[in-house]
């Protein structure tokens, strides 16, 4: 077993005024030679912003991109013809393929958007980009896991061009269960949204991160009412 830690203030952080954004993986101007990645995870943004802004149209390509709000609503435009609104209780993912430009704006007049932004390197290149937006607020499971997306169009949530699976763990104090991987080639990469959790003698608090690997389970607990994210990955990076 192989493991890494992520304390949330050792996190990359730009300040734009409009735009408030903690980087767990170097990111524009933050460069950290020893956190390009975890595996195929190669964006972990977690993004503040600000009432009636946002991003401006721009470029992807062979990417696939996946937000998932925490707070308010955001507002998508695609050059594929999507206009959408996102909100918390929904996740949103977007494979960029040939090339796709969009925009993501913050309509509200009163409130902050908070989200996770979230870039998985595919391993098909190419592909046609394509849009999904769906609730998983439905299927949540308080101390259980509640898989939000895998590699397969008709499994629960949304899918992807990659070998991965997103679980949320909604637990409370005290609460634990065992994780299985689903392939002895990935790796898990923990994000902590809420509360506090443990796995194995490591201690994570809010927004931390704990990315484990060369391991067929372990289990996570919850030292306090908690809300996590597990985000299952391939450890190889493609062409390599």
């Amino acid at each position: 077993m192989k493991t890494v830690y992520h304390k949330s203030n050792s996190r990359g952080f730009a300040d734009h005024g409009w735009l408030k954004s903690h980087h767990t993986f170097s990111f524009a101007n933050y460069h950290n030679p020893e956190r390009m990645n975890f595996g195929v995870l190669r964006v972990l943004n977690d993004d503040q912003v600000a009432s009636g802004m946002g991003f401006g149209t721009h470029p992807h390509r062979d990417m696939e991109i996946i937000s998932i709000p925490l707070e308010g609503d955001l507002e998508h435009k695609d050059s594929i013809g999507t206009t959408s609104v996102i909100r918390k209780g929904e996740i949103q993912v977007m494979s960029a393929g040939t090339g796709v430009q969009h925009s993501e704006y913050n309509k509200n007049k009163d409130e902050l958007v908070k989200f996770l932004q979230i870039w998985i390197i595919p391993n098909k290149m190419n592909v046609e980009p394509r849009y999904d937006q769906i609730s998983i607020k439905e299927g949540e499971k308080l101390n259980d896991f509640q898989q939000i997306l895998s590699p397969n169009p008709d499994d629960e949530g949304v899918w992807i061009h990659q070998n991965a699976w997103f679980i949320l763990a909604k637990f409370e104090k005290g609460n634990s269960k065992e994780y299985k991987l689903h392939d002895s080639k990935n790796g898990v990469y923990i994000f902590i949204l809420s509360g506090s959790a443990k796995v194995g003698d490591q201690n994570l608090e809010t927004r931390d991160g704990f990315g484990i690997w060369e391991t067929e389970a372990f289990t996570l607990e919850a030292t306090e009412d908690s809300e996590i994210l597990l985000m299952e990955v391939p450890m190889d990076l493609p062409g390599m």
